[in-house]
């Protein structure tokens, strides 16, 4: 478990080596050869024990292989000069995984890639842990973005279908995301600030074939809208000239009536209109 240690300033330690610097120089210019050979080793011996922590950054601090705590406090220090002062940056960094090509739900090759915003909350599991805690988060987001891909599917095809997937439910899978990646990587001491999908698109061998599809859908939903609209316009013209006794239709001509306007109103081209000018029967 990570524990917070406590260092000595720099500047009152700064202040005591030079006056033991002082004291050798003395005894040397004094020839007074005692000082000089016991005031000089110490000088440079406690010297190394000088470090400095900028904001959001942090040491960890082992001496022969036991681990006595972290230094978090920016600043100027001194401790022990034989501690092992290993540096532990704090700052949220943002990484990006390579494009992958999995497979989705219904085995429909894919390309994703994810962006996870992470920083180091734990310095002792961090260090001690696991070996580079950078490669870690890596592979650990590339695991977990392909294993949430084949839990899910890319997009539904039946807008009656109530599944979320990969295209149309971004905020539910960036939270499973998020979620997936903060368990993985609790072990390294690393919080997940933010998870999501970077990119999302059919692989090339099936993206021709899946763009036909999408047009195709697009087009019958269009054509469903405009069925319905010529229905309803061939409806209220048809109670119109009823209502308002403009003329009497029987069965056959209303059939005609309406086979024409249909035709008319869900045409894809303009039509060319015949004019009757004589009798209609």
């Amino acid at each position: 478990m990570e524990n917070l240690y406590k260092p000595l300033s720099g500047y009152l330690m700064l202040l005591l080596l030079l006056a033991i610097l002082a004291l050798g120089i003395y005894g040397l210019t004094a020839q007074i050869f005692i000082i000089p050979s016991i005031a000089l080793p110490f000088f440079f011996l406690f010297i190394s024990g000088f470090f400095f922590i900028n904001p959001n950054g942090s040491r960890v601090l082992t001496i022969f292989g036991k681990y006595k705590g972290t230094v978090k406090e920016n600043g100027f220090f001194w401790a022990n000069p034989f501690y092992s002062k290993k540096a532990v940056s704090l700052r949220a960094r943002n990484f990006e995984s390579e494009r992958v090509k999995v497979n989705d739900k219904r085995g429909n090759p894919i390309l994703i890639s994810v962006i996870t915003v992470w920083r180091v909350k734990d310095s002792y599991k961090a260090a001690f842990e696991v070996d580079d805690y950078t490669t870690f988060v890596k592979l650990q987001s590339d695991a977990a973005v392909r294993n949430l891909a084949g839990q899910y599917c890319y997009d539904n095809f039946d807008d009656a279908q109530e599944e979320i997937t990969l295209r149309s439910g971004l905020q539910e899978i960036n939270h499973a995301l998020e979620h997936a990646l903060s368990e993985r990587l609790a072990i390294a001491g690393i919080e997940v600030m933010e998870a999501r999908i970077g990119y999302l698109a059919y692989a090339e061998e099936i993206a021709g074939a899946m763009l036909k599809r999408q047009q195709a859908e697009a087009i019958v939903a269009a054509r469903f809208k405009i069925v319905e609209g010529a229905v309803s316009m061939v409806e209220m013209a048809l109670k119109d000239l009823s209502a308002k006794k403009i003329i009497d239709l029987d069965d056959d001509r209303k059939a005609q009536m309406v086979s024409n306007l249909m035709i008319v109103l869900c045409g894809d081209k303009d039509i060319s209109p015949v004019i009757n000018t004589g009798s209609i029967y």
